[in-house]
């Protein structure tokens, strides 16, 4: 078009004002035609129009492909004035399809330009394509140019501002999820701080300071890593005074703070409130702010969650008395300090002796005050001690460092009594120490290793401390295959009960039989009972099996009372049997249900049954014996501390051990045996001496008053068959 002929573009054009005001900004618009005439006339046409207080900012292409460049790279065009006819008689046609489909540019308004409309029908390409208007170059008058500006400008910022909403939205929602699952403060408030970031399109830069449950001193709570030095510190800790200030005000105005720079919003959860702190460097629009506050309360229910989850986490990870680390979070935490050929700390463990005594003896509230006693002592004793927790209603364990730990130290520290409550408490440990060189990758597997230890040290008399070592565990594994074992032949009713007969020492006449436990192994072998008894009374499994001796020991009398030999027949009683609860009626019931007459069955209970909760041993003894059982003490003098209560025990026979017996009378006088006749004799007890296995040693046992006898050199124990024979050559 020529020169000549653009002058009704411009038929009512005003004389521009000398005198420009400076915009606040600017509205970009695009110019697009094959013929620069047309640029220039445009741009004239338009001089110094403005919009809302935003100039006019003009760009130039001469073809549609330069046009689909530039907007490529140039995010902010508001109108394009696009002319249709340029290197092809559709090449603006082509620009909308570029702009619209390729591009993915929905929000730039299109002024379709031609002079030659014949090309490409008014109805069809309003109809066809997203465009805001279609004119032709003959119509275009200044200001119907203008006004069509007005209506795509607004168009314009419309269609942006629902896209940005749109976005706004879709960020609060991804930012919403993104912020869900956190159950750790640190990371819950990292990750606000992020999506803040891209709510504000500034650098993820800020801070969330609170109280926690149990104080009201405001803390850092987290944030981004910048601030990760002073995580769980007081706020005043910070080195940015402006922060300080920004967050002391919101908490203490219980309002959002803003400055130029940065804003801190009130978090409001259900029982406090917390500050965060976000500088953006730029301010922020009111859009921002809005959709800020939105996302912020979502942030506020998360807070909430986080803080739920972590008092869950207590419940579940925490003893309720102590406050310290309880056996679940032990094992958990105790999986880090796994190391291959490091040997830095030792795990040490430490158990109460006899704690349920002073549980049922002095009360449970006494009991509690012992434990938060013994707590106190060991983080004094041990400041630097690690994972301090309590692993079971009577144990504690805790990680050190081998350098700074010594075990005697630790026994004498734990030697000195107690307070709890007004009860001044001395209290027996027992110690075992597992070294990190022996560490599982499970942390249960670690807590299994430093049992096995603590079961050796149960089993010590002395009050000392054992290290747990590799031969341990293939002794445990050991042991509960023995158990293993026993439980499955006792179950197939493969043990055996053997009798030994004893004798009166007077003149040898058989006056009963000791029941003795045998399990086969095979081919003619037995497993020793030294062995198997003990782990079948740690087992628990030896109250089935000493109630079946009883019954085999009741039948077995009634076979021989069949007989015409009525003797007594003497059964072993072992501590777990003892606490059985209503252990008598239980003995008396079975005695009924085989008709036995009770004076013909003995039961020998240890000086270890004895010792055991002695009030309780009395009253179950004398009921059995007001019954008629007779009850013979066991191993009489291996004790330490039954003579002061002998008097007391409602007992009709007193057992003298072999190790009293064997080296009587060459390399033994026999002054303990001696003792222990003459005390029965004054009690008026009969006496009982095992091990006999010389005529010597029954001589110097005659001589010293001794009643009774068993032992090799008069009968070795045997099966049901050669008692049987015994008693008939007897005969």
């Amino acid at each position: 078009m020529s020169s000549e002929h653009n002058d009704f573009l411009f038929a009512d054009h005003e004389e521009e004002s000398l005198i420009e005001p400076v915009p606040n900004g600017y509205w970009d618009i695009l110019i697009v035609d094959d013929d620069p005439e047309i640029h220039s006339v445009t741009k004239l046409a338009l001089s110094g129009v403005e919009f809302w207080g935003k100039a006019l900012r003009f760009h130039h292409a001469y073809s549609g492909s330069e046009a689909v460049e530039l907007l490529r790279d140039t995010k902010d065009i508001s109108v394009l004035l696009l002319d249709v006819v340029m290197e092809s008689d559709d090449a603006g046609l082509k620009v909308v399809k570029e702009v619209r489909d390729t591009l993915q540019n929905h929000n730039v308004r299109i002024i379709l330009r031609t002079g030659q409309p014949g090309y490409a029908p008014q109805e069809q390409v309003i109809r066809d394509y997203d465009i805001n208007d279609y004119k032709t170059k003959t119509e275009l008058t200044r200001s119907k140019l203008v006004t069509a500006l007005v209506t795509a400008i607004r168009s314009y910022e419309q269609v942006c501002k629902l896209d940005y909403q749109s976005k706004a939205l879709n960020n609060i929602l991804c930012a919403s999820k993104a912020i869900l699952g956190f159950t750790d403060i640190k990371a819950f408030t990292m990750a606000v701080i992020k999506q803040l970031s891209v709510i504000f399109d500034c650098e993820p830069r800020g801070l969330v300071c609170g109280t926690l449950e149990e104080s009201s001193r405001v803390l850092v709570l987290g944030g981004c890593s910048e601030f990760s030095e002073f995580f769980g510190q007081g706020v005043e800790q910070l080195d940015d005074g402006r922060i300080i200030l920004q967050v002391q005000k919101c908490l203490e105005h219980g309002e959002h703070q803003y400055t130029e720079h940065d804003t801190t919003f009130l978090l409001k959860s259900k029982n406090r409130q917390a500050a965060l702190f976000l500088d953006y460097g730029k301010q922020p629009s009111l859009d921002q702010l809005q959709f800020a506050e939105i996302f912020l309360t979502n942030v506020s229910v998360g807070l909430d969650n986080v803080r739920l989850f972590n008092r869950l986490r207590e419940a579940a990870f925490k003893d309720a008395l102590t406050g310290l680390s309880n056996r679940t979070d032990f094992i958990e935490q105790i999986e880090k300090y796994h190391r291959v050929n490091n040997n830095e700390h030792v795990f040490v463990i430490i158990d109460i002796a006899h704690f349920s005594d002073i549980n049922n003896g002095l009360g449970q509230e006494v009991g509690n005050y012992l434990l938060l006693a013994i707590v106190e002592r060991l983080k004094q004793d041990y400041p630097t001690a690690k994972l301090l927790s309590r692993i079971g209603a009577d144990v504690f364990g805790f990680l050190i460092e081998r350098t700074r730990f010594d075990v005697e130290e630790l026994l004498e520290n734990l030697n000195l009594p107690f307070v709890a409550a007004e009860h001044l408490l001395p209290i027996k440990f027992k110690v075992a120490v597992c070294e990190q060189k022996d560490f599982q990758p499970s942390g249960m597997q670690t807590l299994k290793l430093a049992y096995i230890a603590l079961n050796q040290a149960k089993q010590q008399k002395t009050n000392s401390a054992v290290y747990y070592t590799p031969d341990m565990e293939e002794q445990m594994t050991w042991r509960l295959g023995i158990i293993r074992q026993l439980r499955q032949d006792f179950e197939s009713n493969k043990l055996e009960v053997w009798y030994q007969p004893q004798f009166s020492l007077d003149d040898l006449s058989l006056i009963g039989c000791e029941a003795l436990l045998r399990w086969p192994s095979g081919q003619g072998n037995y497993i020793s009972p030294a062995i198997f008894v003990p782990l079948a009374e740690n087992a628990g499994l030896i109250v089935d099996i000493g109630q079946w001796v009883l019954e085999q020991a009741c039948q077995q009398q009634k076979r021989l009372e069949a007989m015409g030999v009525f003797i007594r027949v003497a059964v072993n009683v072992s501590v777990p049997q003892f606490k059985v609860s209503g252990y008598a009626q239980q003995v008396k019931e079975t005695l009924l249900k085989y008709q036995v007459s009770p004076k013909y069955i003995e039961l020998e209970v240890t000086e270890s049954v004895v010792m055991d909760e002695l009030a309780m041993v009395i009253d179950t003894l004398q009921e059995l014996k007001d019954f008629g059982v007779e009850v013979a003490i066991d191993d009489f003098g291996t004790g330490f501390s039954s003579l002061s209560y002998l008097q007391k025990l409602p007992v009709n026979r007193l057992k003298i051990d072999r190790d009293f017996i064997k080296d009587i009378p060459d390399n033994d006088s026999g002054a303990i045996a001696a003792l222990v006749i003459a005390l029965g004799a004054q009690l008026g007890l009969q006496t009982i001496a095992e091990g006999i296995e010389t005529q010597a040693q029954a001589d110097h046992l005659k001589k010293l008053g001794c009643n009774e006898v068993q032992g090799f050199m008069y009968a070795k124990p045997m099966p049901e068959r050669e008692l049987i024979q015994f008693i008939e050559q007897r005969k």
